[in-house]
Parts: structure tokens; sequence; C-alpha cells
């Protein structure tokens, strides 16, 4: 069966013909969703942005259904400016890059279902281009400037989250044994929300314990699995 990508942003279509099959079925409804590819007994779906969107159908297909939901991360950007008719201006190197704790801003919305054992979230780490044009249909913010599209230049790496073993496997190296968010953030070199939400995440999957207090702040240590 062919890949369908009528209507797709170019990353997602991209995406899914880098991860497809001889075999894959595209594009096939169960049980009253589409899902993006359909390999044997397994669903995998490709999800760039706004993971609690999968709620709906991890609660009706996780039950009957192994399920594989794939998310990038871009490692390295590049942001590319165009007229409002695609005409390029310029290309320049982001100088954010994506790391895999990244993950937990999408994950900390997905937290019922993380260890659910028919579910594992893949992270599809990226080289990617962002298309901004300046079509005034952006905020007064951006000066009118869109985020277009965006495209895949390649795919660097993956990694598959299925336990509480593979989440951990995102907090830093170093860490005290007992840490605080802001501890966490430092060693990430990230901002404390992001901290709070790995933390809160980590929690809910029973990986991390709140072991005591330094003055106003929880500390978190790994939990012991049984």
């Amino acid at each position: 069966m062919a890949i369908g990508t009528l209507g797709e942003k170019s990353l997602h279509a991209a995406l899914k013909e880098w991860v497809a099959q001889p075999g894959d079925q595209f594009e096939v409804t169960v049980e009253g969703f589409v899902i993006d590819v359909v390999r044997g007994e397994e669903l995998l779906e490709i999800q760039t942005r706004h993971l609690y969107a999968m709620k709906r159908k991890l609660a009706r297909l996780l039950p009957h259904h192994p399920m594989r939901i794939l998310h990038p991360i871009a490692g390295d950007k590049w942001i590319v400016r165009e007229t409002a008719v695609g005409q390029p201006i310029s290309r320049r190197q982001s100088p954010k890059h994506g790391r895999p704790g990244d993950a937990f801003q999408e994950l900390v919305r997905l937290t019922d279902w993380l260890l659910h054992p028919n579910l594992t979230i893949e992270l599809i780490f990226t080289q990617e281009e962002e298309i901004w044009r300046d079509d005034g249909q952006g905020s007064w913010r951006r000066k009118g400037w869109s985020l277009y599209d965006k495209r895949l230049l390649a795919v660097t790496d993956r990694l598959s989250l299925a336990d509480r073993s593979d989440f951990l496997e995102l907090l830093p190296p170093g860490l005290p044994d007992s840490f605080t968010n802001r501890q966490l953030a430092a060693a990430l070199s990230c901002r404390p929300a992001l901290a709070q939400k790995i933390t809160y995440t980590l929690r809910h999957i029973q990986a991390l314990a709140v072991v005591g207090k330094d003055g106003r702040s929880h500390l978190y240590a790994i939990q012991p699995q049984d």
C-alpha cells in the first residue's frame, strides 16, 4: 500500500516514510481512529507535538493493540526565512539543541499511560529545518512571521521508552543520591519548569520518590523496585 501524505506537514510525512518497512499499511482505520502505520499487530503513530492529543486513541486502542508513538526531537535545527510566496531570504543554524530530557515537556501529559504494557514511546532525534514565512499571519511578537513548515534533514538516533528504567535513563549522570528540582535543572542546563515536569512524571510512574526536604524544596531519589 502506498504511503499517503496528502495534507500532511513535511516532517510528519518524512518520518512516516523513514519508519516504513515492507508490508506496512498506511492510514488504516482501526476502531474508528486513523492510524499512521499498521505493522502486523502493532500500531505506529507519529506525533510531532501535543502528545496529549493521543489520550482518546490510547484509551480506546491500548487495551487491544500494541502501540508505538514516535516523537521527534530536533538535536540540530536550521531556521529558514522565506517571503510570503516561498522565495528564500536567509538560513541560519539555531543555537538551541534538543536533548532527551526535552521529551518531558510532552511526556508529562501522558503520565497515566506511560507504563502501559502495550505502549512504547520512541524518541527520534533529528536534524530539521524550520520554515518561517513573512506572510503577516504570525503574532505581533513575531512581527507577522509564521511557522510554515518543518522539514526532516536526517535522523541521527532513536531511543525507546517502555519501562521505569528507560525513563530513568533520561536523567543526567552525576546527580547526588537525593536532589532538588534546582539541582536537576542545573545538571541539565534547563529551566526549573522543565525539571519540575521531569520529577512530576517520574514520581507518577513510581520511578522517583520524595525522600525529604532541603529548606522548602523537595528532595527526590530513585525509588527502588521490587
